[in-house]
Order: C-alpha cells, then structure tokens, then sequence
C-alpha cells in the first residue's frame, strides 16, 4: 500500500494530489514521466482553482442526500455525493462551482489515509461529484468522506474487487429493484445495511416517475412542473424526484454501507418505455414523438448519472448513455451488467398493458431487448470468461412465463404473456440460451426484478421439455415497495405446478431483497423478507432459500 499522508484533516484545494496518482515512494527516482505527471496534476488542481475562486459559499449542510459508492475495480472504486441547499431545487445550490474535498482511509477513525483530493461540483450537474478513486488495494474495504466548506459529510465504508489473478473463495451480494417510495417504507434497506455483503447490485426503477398517490401523507411524491402532465418530463423534475428518493434514511445508510453497481429499469424515465418510443395507451397510440421523448429521456438521463455513483460520465443534455458494463471479482464471478431499455425494440401487438397473446411474443423475429451491439458484447464476455460464475444482471424475467387470463376472468384460456419481459422477444431469448448451451458458458445464472414479486426458475430453450437440462437458472428478486397484485399471488401459487412448472418457487406477497453466497462448489440464494412497508421497522427474515451447485445445472432447495 502507498504511504499513508501524515494527518488525517483535508488538505487544501491547493496542495491536493490527483486521485487516479498514487503517491511516488519517497526513494524512487524522480524520472521525466513523473515530472509530466507532476505537471498535469498541479496544471488540473490551478485550474480547479480558477474554476472556483468565486465559488458559491456554503452556509448550511450540503450532505442532505448522504454519499455513496459504486463500480468497484480491484484498485478502484467511484464516490459519490450531491451538494443540496433544497433538495427539491437545484437553483437553490447558486450557480458557481463548489470545491468539495475527500479523502479515503484504511480505517473508520481516518488515522490512515491512503487517497484525498478535491473534486469540482458544478452546477451543470446539480452539484454532483463522481471522484474515480484509483490506486486501492484489492479485496479490501476502505472508508470515505466529503467536506464541503466547514461542513462535514458522513463517514461510509466502500470495498474493492479481488484482484484480477486471485482466487477468492466466497462472495456475498445483495440484490434489490423497484422501490416506489409512495407504496411504503422500505425497511428493506434497513436490514441489508446489517448485512455482510462484498457489494449490491440495483437491477432498476429507483425511482418512479408517477404522480403524487399515496396512502401515507408523509410519502407523497414531488409534483411535476408541467401541468396537466401525470409524469415527470423536465430536468427539474426528474432532479427533485431522485432527490426525494435519495432524503430515505434506509437507503442512505445501504448505500453507505456497501459498494453499489447500478442500472435502470423503466420507471427512471417511464413505465414500459422501449428505445424511443414512448408508453402507449390504450389506443394503442403513443403520448408523445420520438424527438420529445428523446428530450424526456435525455433528462431522465441526466438526473439518473447525477444521482448515481457511476464510473462512465454522462454527456449533457444526451438522450444516450452507455449503461452495460462488466465486473469481475477474480475468478470467482463475472457480472455482466445489461440495460434492456435503452437499445429495445417497442413490445409487440401494441397492448397497452403490454400483457397479450404468447403468439405475439414467439412471432417477434426482428424484436431485442439489447440491440445487437450489446447482445455482441455479452457473447463476448460470456466466451472469454475464465469465472466460476458467469451471471447476467437485467431488469425483466428471461423464464417463460404463462400468466392466467386475469384481464378477462370470463375467458381464462388461453393465458397470457408479459410482453414487456422476455416473453415479448421469445427468438432472442432463444438465440441467448442457445448460445449458453453451445458455448459451454460455465454455471451460467440470471439475475432479474421487475415485476415486485419472487420467481426461482430453471431456463431452458423450450420451457415445455422438462427432460431436458436446464441450461442456466434465474433468481427474480422482488421488490423493496412496489406493489404487486394481492390478488394474483393464490392463483399463481395453484397454477404453476402446471403452468409454469419450471419455477421452483414463487411469492407474490413479500418485499425484500435477495442475498447472495457464492463459493467455489455452490451458489446460494436466500429470499430475505420483511413483515411490513407499512412502518418504517419492521422485522426481516428469510422465506426461502435456493442453491445451484457448480457444474450441476438447475436448482435445488439449499
């Protein structure tokens, strides 16, 4: 490990080291690259100076949306905070750029500092800071802090990824999605905080874009600026509304807990959006055209990055952003990190409720959930993996699902299909799971959210030959608040030995999160639940667990 500074008080902007430098032992050589190096990095803290010499003075506590971690590298992991004076309004923050100093520790006290620097939050960017910390050590945790002013943020604890050569014996995750602040508290966070865990993986819908309806007076959400409008579309809305979410104190204290990895779902723009196109009603027309929804996704966008600790920086004012990523915690696990709404082709058969006939979803030949790019790079990563565990993280259910004809209890059958989940794009979940067969991706398990409710399930390419091995296994984690139907929990319950006979288990009741224990010989899932969203503690306990063992395709009760 580099040496550690002497103090452990923030340096000044003006004697502040490069975060992606590691400090040069004081033995070694001064060679011509470093005094290039030294040069670059005086020439970017001057200009960080210059930047904010007229900064926006700092009169009360900036740090009301707490800080965060995420992407984690064997050296490196990006630390997140959000300056805020009204975490409604962006403007309230002024429009000058504030310096906010960091700095991270080997130990909770701050005695070893091994990193500190200032970085620039701008107003451009509603006072975010992303600081890619480089120079960690593996496999170890750290702990973190901001300081903005004389106004010192919360101390929190991040963990690095083992090294790439390393042959880690065990990992923990935490897998969660869909936290509708107006449906309930999320004591759900609140026990994941007690978790021992190496990092949680959010598969989408932090927020949701809905507008103010709820039963609890306390968790209404912010109202949109356009009036008339059922949706936020402005970048001020979508600001106020990450922020509303960001103010839980359960969620501050997961995020401060635990290195997170990130993707969105629909709802961080709009429910069931595909590229492009927006939600349709019930005509089967859509709200708005593509260059207004492409100024609405560019915000929603925008505010997501701002809100996120996220490596890849976002351009302004872009309705794009490359989301997919990958990580590897040495040879154990490689995650593949999907965004199936961005690069998505519109659900077939124009539902506006997006359930509708199987047929629709087994026709669509042209359709994608990730556009052939990222399908490329997924194969990719699948067929150069040396990992023990080759996981792709998405938002929708890839397992074959047939629903009971709910929409019309007077015509039960045929059942239905979710067409908005994989079931809309049956050729292309087929041409994946062919793949993973004939690739011989080693222990292959998919990772899901979505639809508020558990589903352990075994995949295979065609869900009706029960004889065949599977050829990978999805854990479908539910949601932290949102809602699914009560009233479809009994009968799926009653009909999916038949229906569905290759999910092994399902809950449609429960909220919580999934923890994850891998080891070398066995993957273990635990559905880990709690009593109530109706308060803000509530008691959490875990309902079922399953276990995949390496080498042996599809699940078995653990």
């Amino acid at each position: 490990m580099p040496p550690s500074p002497s103090s452990a008080s923030f340096s000044s902007p003006s004697s502040a080291s490069s975060p992606s430098v590691p400090p040069r032992p004081r033995s070694a050589a001064l060679s011509r690259r470093g005094l290039l190096v030294g040069a670059a990095v005086a020439a970017g803290v001057q200009a960080l100076n210059i930047r904010t010499a007229h900064a926006e003075p700092v009169r009360r506590d900036p740090f009301l949306l707490g800080v965060a971690s995420g992407d984690p590298l064997p050296d490196a992991v990006v630390l997140w905070t959000r300056l805020v004076a009204d975490p409604f309004d962006a403007a309230s923050m002024g429009a000058r750029t504030v310096p906010v100093s960091w700095e991270v520790a080997a130990d909770p006290g701050f005695r070893r500092v091994v990193r500190r620097g200032v970085a620039a939050a701008e107003a451009e960017r509603a006072h975010s800071v992303h600081v890619d910390v480089r120079g960690l050590q593996p496999g170890r945790d750290y702990w973190y802090r901001f300081r903005a002013g004389r106004h010192l943020g919360p101390a929190a604890r991040t963990r690095t990824a083992p090294a790439a050569g390393a042959h880690p014996g065990r990992l923990r995750l935490g897998v969660v999605n869909c936290q509708d602040w107006q449906h309930g508290y999320w004591p759900a966070y609140t026990a994941l905080a007690a978790e021992d865990l190496d990092a949680v993986v959010h598969l989408g819908d932090y927020i949701y874009e809905t507008d103010p309806s709820s039963a609890f007076p306390d968790r209404l959400h912010t109202t949109p600026q356009t009036p008339g409008l059922n949706q936020l579309s402005t970048l001020a809305d979508y600001r106020a509304r990450h922020a509303q979410y960001k103010t839980d104190p359960a969620l501050q204290a997961a995020h401060a807990t635990f290195p997170w990895i990130v993707t969105w779902d629909d709802h961080e723009v709009e429910n069931n959006y595909a590229g492009l196109v927006d939600e349709i009603d019930d005509t089967g027309a859509a709200h708005q055209d593509t260059a207004a929804m492409a100024r609405e996704r560019a915000a929603a966008y925008q505010a997501y990055y701002e809100h996120m600790p996220l490596r890849n920086p976002y351009r302004n004012g872009s309705p794009d952003y490359r989301l997919y990523r990958r990580f590897d915690f040495g040879d154990l696990l490689r995650l593949n990190v999907l965004d199936t709404r961005q690069y998505r082709t519109d659900q077939p058969g124009g539902h506006s409720q997006d359930f509708g006939p199987v047929a629709d979803g087994l026709g669509n030949t042209a359709g994608t959930l990730t556009g052939a790019e990222q399908e490329e790079w997924l194969r990719r990563g699948l067929t150069d993996s040396r990992a023990r565990w080759n996981v792709i993280a998405q938002q929708v259910m890839m397992s074959q699902i047939r629903f009971p004809n709910f929409l019309d209890p007077s015509h039960p059958l045929p059942p239905l299909a979710n067409l908005d989940q994989w079931d809309g794009y049956d050729p292309a979940r087929a041409r994946l799971l062919r793949f993973l067969r004939d690739a011989a991706v080693a222990n292959p398990v998919v990772l899901a959210g979505d639809i508020h409710s558990s589903w352990f399930s075994d995949l295979r390419i065609d869900r009706d030959d029960l004889a065949a091995a599977p050829v990978a296994v999805e854990f479908t984690a539910t949601s932290v608040s949102s809602e699914f139907p009560a009233a479809f929990d009994g009968p799926l319950k009653a009909l999916n030995p038949s229906l569905n006979p290759h999910v092994r288990y399902f809950e449609g009741l429960r909220r919580g999160y999934l923890r994850l224990d891998v080891d070398r010989e066995r993957w273990r899932t635990d559905a880990r639940t709690v009593d109530s969203i109706a308060v803000r503690e509530s008691p959490v306990r875990t309902s079922a667990s399953w276990a995949v063992v390496a080498g042996e395709p599809g699940l078995v009760p653990a």
